[in-house]
């Protein structure tokens, strides 16, 4: 899933305003209520850690929309066998599905898991309010039946979110988390050594680095051990999210 871009204020004010303009001639009844369009750039989103130590933080997308999706052992694996603290945002079906993996997940105190929407909606800004919060609250409940653990964080689907969306879920307690830039990692043409590559030539303090593992990061287990060695040989330290983002 990919960042959301930002333009600059006066490019989205001529993108926003002028069609609407056009819209209004022809058809002056009111427009429908949830738009994706419609709303500013949000603000309230974390993209990276507040703090200038050369520290780094392990993220990865675990979600499930209509096709059943199973955890990526050989990217766990590697993290549990060297006890580096990782965040999994974690869809609500994909903790149905993976119950037994995620308990399991649960019992080291150094994995975090947290909320990543339940059905995985390819753009939750074209949901109404209420669907919006259901989507939050339904996977909120499955992940704490399911781990026992309470989640405070949250990951829109693809990062597209808007200030509606935003504090509609902040209103629920979540601070949203994304990130700064994206690895890619469900695209099969980003292999390894690129993955290798771009994180090493990119990462800067405070960075929150976004992997997938559900399967869909074709090439990130391949990756994952040389990037952590390099990180560790450029002075980064992994650190957890919920040490460095103080709760709501």
């Amino acid at each position: 899933m990919g960042a959301s871009l930002r333009r600059p204020r006066a490019a989205v004010l001529t993108l926003l305003v002028t069609p609407w303009l056009v819209f209004a001639a022809a058809a002056p009844q009111a427009p429908p209520v949830a738009v994706a369009a419609a709303s500013a750039v949000p603000l309230d989103i974390v993209t990276r850690l507040p703090t200038r130590e050369k520290v780094v933080a392990l993220s990865f997308d675990a979600c499930e929309a209509i096709e059943r999706m199973s955890l990526d052992h050989a990217i766990t694996d590697v993290l549990l066998a060297r006890e580096v603290p990782f965040t999994i945002f974690v869809g609500g079906r994909f903790a149905r599905d993976n119950a037994a993996d995620l308990r399991l997940l649960a019992s080291h105190p150094f994995v975090d898991l947290e909320n990543h929407s339940w059905s995985h909606p390819r753009d939750m800004r074209n949901l109404d309010d209420e669907h919006v919060r259901t989507e939050v609250t339904r996977a909120q409940a499955m992940v704490r039946a399911t781990t026992g653990r309470k989640t405070r964080l949250f990951r829109f689907p693809g990062g597209n979110a808007d200030e509606r969306t935003v504090g509609l879920v902040r209103a629920l307690g979540y601070t949203v988390v994304h990130w700064r830039w994206p690895e890619g990692d469900p695209d099969p043409k980003i292999d390894a050594e690129r993955l290798i590559e771009q994180t090493l030539s990119r990462t800067r303090a405070g960075d929150i680095l976004i992997f997938h593992v559900n399967g869909r990061g074709w090439h990130t287990a391949e990756a994952l051990p040389r990037i952590l060695d390099g990180l560790k040989a450029r002075g980064f330290r992994i650190v957890s999210l919920p040490e460095y983002l103080p709760a709501t």
